[in-house]
């Protein structure tokens, strides 16, 4: 007979053993899965809702474009910020209307501004002249909104440089779309997880000075659009929603002053992630732990390419609890590196960050990544190195 089996390595060999087919109430307990509660999707869309008040929430839909989440958005009479037409298919099958939608993405093909101006969508962004032509031809008369950049400073995600113009190319482009005929407004946005209440302060004053060029070649701003950046309850400290709402309004009052009820544009934003982050908890299992060159790795069934890839070059940290058998893991806790679990050497997810994880994890523990509700199973890969799509349950 061979040595006899370590404690440890008879739990190791009794968890490999499992039957073909998992049972059905496995299929609910198995990691990854993310779960997402509507409920909090709701009372995150009526809180949001009164801080902004006047101000008409377009669901950036690519946060989490879930069926479920979309249906419960549209019985609550949100409007849609979509980037593709793919999403507009997706919007109306869950009861959104058309001409609720704004086309927030600046780079459209042709034929997708053709579809979604059939169907009825008649809000477009455009950040360049070559995509201000295709609306004049294929959306003539639609709402033409010119993204201008912003610094994104205060945002945990800044969202670098590939949406926006300058300010004299917004201008230009808005008198441009309004001799075209187009009702005309601007749109920027302050970078995702934007942790500061004053961040729209600059973009409003640049919108103010549009606005008294666009007056001067004989228009008007019809819409402005504030953009998504309303944080969630991630890793860090961010102020409550009133304090945005509040900002805000101070910043409308100081930069857009207006002679009549009638030069008041509409105003709209796009929040994703502050609707749907805190609603979701996504649960991982460890697989494995490693001391490595004086450091402690702990790998995950989640990684980049399945669920976290806001975790790239650790722009978002969630806030991360570790449990046992349904209970929390208490006591002496030590810093790793946290990893996923496929066979590429990008898949790292904080090794700058160092969390604090409890001393004795071990593999089958799992840890819950909580505000995890958006750009998480939206991000998710079709299967990179044989790892099935992040699993998502909501109720």
């Amino acid at each position: 007979m061979g040595p006899r089996a370590t404690a440890a390595e008879a739990d190791i060999a009794a968890d490999a053993v499992a039957p073909l087919s998992p049972p059905p109430d496995a299929l609910t307990t198995g990691t990854p899965v993310l779960r997402v509660d509507l409920a909090t999707v709701e009372y995150r869309y009526l809180a949001l809702s009164r801080a902004l008040s006047g101000v008409a929430l377009h669901y950036a839909v690519k946060a989490n474009p879930a069926p479920a989440v979309l249906e419960a958005l549209a019985a609550l009479g949100c409007k849609w910020d979509v980037a593709s037409p793919g999403e507009i298919d997706d919007v109306l099958v869950a009861g959104g209307q058309a001409g609720d939608m704004s086309y927030g993405n600046t780079i459209k093909k042709a034929a997708d501004i053709a579809y979604a101006a059939r169907l009825g969508v008649d809000r477009f962004t455009v950040d360049s002249p070559g995509e201000l032509a295709k609306i004049r031809v294929l959306a003539p008369g639609a709402t033409v909104l010119v993204r201008f950049a912003t610094s994104g400073l205060g945002a945990d995600w800044a969202l670098g440089g590939k949406f926006g113009c300058s300010e004299e190319e917004a201008a230009t482009l808005l008198i441009e779309g309004h001799r075209a005929g187009h009702p005309v407004g601007v749109a920027f946005h302050v970078g995702s997880q934007q942790r500061d209440p004053q961040a729209w302060d600059a973009p409003l004053a640049a919108a103010g000075r549009l606005q008294s060029r666009l007056r001067t070649a004989g228009g008007r701003l019809a819409v402005v659009d504030l953009g998504g950046g309303f944080p969630a309850r991630l890793l860090g400290s961010a102020p409550g929603d009133d304090a945005y709402g509040d900002a805000i309004r101070a910043a409308l009052h100081r930069h857009l002053p207006t002679g009549s009820a009638a030069d008041l544009p509409e105003l709209m934003a796009e929040p994703g992630r502050s609707l749907v982050a805190d609603a979701g908890v996504l649960t991982a299992e460890v697989v494995l732990t490693s001391e490595r060159a004086g450091e402690r790795w702990v790998y995950l069934d989640v990684g980049l390419f399945s669920g976290l890839v806001e975790a790239y070059g650790e722009s978002i940290c969630y806030r991360i609890e570790a449990h046992r058998d349904g209970s929390a893991l208490t006591g002496p806790t030590e810093p790793v590196i946290l990893a996923g679990p496929t066979c590429d050497s990008l898949d790292v997810l904080y090794r700058r960050h160092r969390y604090q994880l409890p001393t004795e994890l071990r593999p089958g523990d799992r840890l819950h990544f909580l505000s995890a509700g958006a750009y998480t199973a939206s991000y998710s890969s079709v299967g990179f190195n044989g790892f099935a799509p992040l699993r998502a349950e909501y109720r």
